[in-house]
């Protein structure tokens, strides 16, 4: 469904269970930091809210999107870390670049979480513009870091 359709940060988790244990990497690309700082608010909040504990939730950054899935295999390797949030944005611009960095990034952040058998989240903003990135960074359409956030608790629930 379209984020313009449904607010990022709605989200429900039934049957919570127990996360306070549970260990969580989030790495969080430096490029469009405006947008990805704001999707790292939302994670860490997220988090917070649903009764992980801060000292179990560690933060690596990494230069830019395209980085993200080394920055979580690196993570997902470790065996006390439980589960992953990728957080960056890639805008559209005037060349192929775009396409081929969101495919890259997709398709990597899929291959960590299958080698190492633990929730890899895809948190990356894929926009037209800034101002589509910031409708989902925290703005009217919610935040897509709750939503990543949310993601890997129901993940370690299954």
């Amino acid at each position: 469904m379209a984020s313009s359709n449904k607010n990022l940060s709605s989200y429900t988790i039934e049957n919570i269970h127990n996360i306070s244990k549970k260990k969580f990497g989030i790495v969080v690309s430096e490029w469009n930091s405006e947008v990805t700082e704001s999707l790292y608010s939302g994670a860490i909040e997220t988090l917070l809210q649903n009764g992980a504990k801060r000292e179990n939730i560690i933060r690596k950054s990494v230069p830019g999107s395209y980085e993200l899935t080394l920055g979580a295999q690196w993570m997902a390797k470790e065996n006390d870390i439980d589960a992953v949030i990728c957080l960056g944005c890639v805008i559209q611009g005037e060349t192929p670049h775009f396409d081929y960095i969101c495919q890259a990034v997709a398709h990597g952040i899929t291959s960590v979480s299958l080698k190492y058998d633990k929730p890899v989240i895809f948190g990356l903003l894929t926009t037209l513009n800034l101002q589509q990135a910031l409708d989902r960074a925290g703005g009217k359409h919610g935040n897509k870091g709750d939503e990543g956030a949310a993601t890997a608790i129901k993940m370690l629930g299954f």
